[in-house]
């Protein structure tokens, strides 16, 4: 496995967005800068005239109709040692989960596959790690070729990088990397103690100087206070350039973690934050992702409405419950939208960042 890092200069490290920070939404859009006081106008917008203007910058990007279709496979479940509120993998945490190892080529290259016969065009992997060690990359890095083989996007999730991993990662073949910003800096000790928010900015940027497609987003549903959904977009849409792929999840409560008893947040609301990240980050794919089998599927009418463009598809996310695949085919014949059907980034690169 190589480990050389890159020679180019990377772009400055992205720094928190500060809550204070004040401009009106047309400036923000005018001058390529969101501030939590321009999202924060669009989420009070009343409802139609927000789905409105979501679906319209939409249509303006991308195809009508227009779904990717995602699986997420858990090739290293449990164990971990951050203490993330919401996760079922965490080790201190008592929630049923039983530490794994990694799985074995055949394992994922069976399950890819399955994956892809079901319309799946990206797999993506995840472990639970905090950070991964040299020798759990060069173990992934096997994963990733072997799903490369079979023409399929590939995506991983692994904990924190350091630079050389990620080149590490590129050199295998990965297509994306996805690290999740969860909330807005303010609130993020109120859900994480084991690491800083500048720990997850600065594995972004290790990621992005590699040359690989970001894939990051958040939750909702924590606790958090409308500020701070604020404050999450902007953090994404600030970000330079912003991710090609933002999935925005409702929390999925479980039993044994600090944040089961959280208060679900209002559907509606969820929806909101599907549309405002379609308008603040218009050529990314935004992801309707966790939570999907407690929404119902009017609300995911409402958040492909909304610009949601891409969904994971199978009926698990790393270890929590999803909608069984033949439900979401029914859901989107319903609709009338289609599966997005591509075995390379090359498409999702040029619309975001044209030659």
């Amino acid at each position: 496995m190589s480990t050389t890092v890159s020679t180019m200069t990377p772009p400055p490290a992205a720094q928190p967005v500060q809550l204070h920070r004040r401009a009106p939404a047309a400036q923000s859009a005018a001058s390529g800068a969101w501030t939590i006081d321009a999202i924060q106008t669009l989420l009070d917008k009343p409802l139609m005239d927000l789905l409105f203007e979501a679906q319209t910058v939409h249509r303006q990007h991308w195809p009508a109709g227009d779904i990717e279709l995602a699986t997420l496979l858990s090739v290293k479940t449990g164990g971990c040692p951050e203490n993330c509120g919401y996760c079922p993998q965490a080790a201190e945490f008592d929630t049923g989960v039983k530490a794994d190892k990694l799985m074995e080529v055949d394992e994922v290259v069976r399950a890819a596959q399955a994956a892809k016969d079901a319309g799946a065009t990206r797999f993506c992997m995840g472990a639970a790690w905090r950070a991964p060690k040299d020798r759990d990359i060069e173990k992934v890095s096997a994963l990733i070729g072997a799903v490369k083989g079979l023409g399929l996007q590939t995506c991983a999730t692994l904990g924190m990088l350091e630079s050389h991993q990620a080149q590490a990662l590129k050199d295998a073949g990965l297509d994306y990397y996805n690290h999740n910003l969860d909330t807005a800096p303010e609130y993020y000790t109120d859900v994480v103690s084991t690491r800083a928010y500048q720990d997850r900015l600065d594995t972004l940027q290790h990621v992005r100087s590699a040359g690989i497609s970001v894939c990051c987003g958040g939750i909702v549903g924590m606790g958090e206070a409308p500020v701070h959904r604020a404050g999450l977009i902007a953090q994404l849409a600030n970000l330079q350039p912003y991710p090609e792929s933002v999935p925005i999840n409702s929390l999925v409560r479980v039993p044994g973690t600090p944040l089961a008893d959280s208060e679900p947040i209002d559907p509606f609301d969820f929806v909101r934050m599907i549309a405002v990240a379609r308008i603040t980050m218009p050529k990314a794919r935004v992801r309707l992702s966790a939570g999907r089998q407690q929404l119902g599927d009017a609300v995911q009418a409402l958040c492909f409405m909304a610009g949601a463009n891409s969904i994971f598809y199978g009926d698990k996310l790393l270890v929590t419950g999803n909608p069984d695949a033949d439900a979401d085919v029914r859901l989107l014949a319903k609709l009338g939208l289609n599966g997005h059907r591509t075995t390379t980034t090359d498409a999702d690169a040029q619309q975001l960042h044209p030659a």
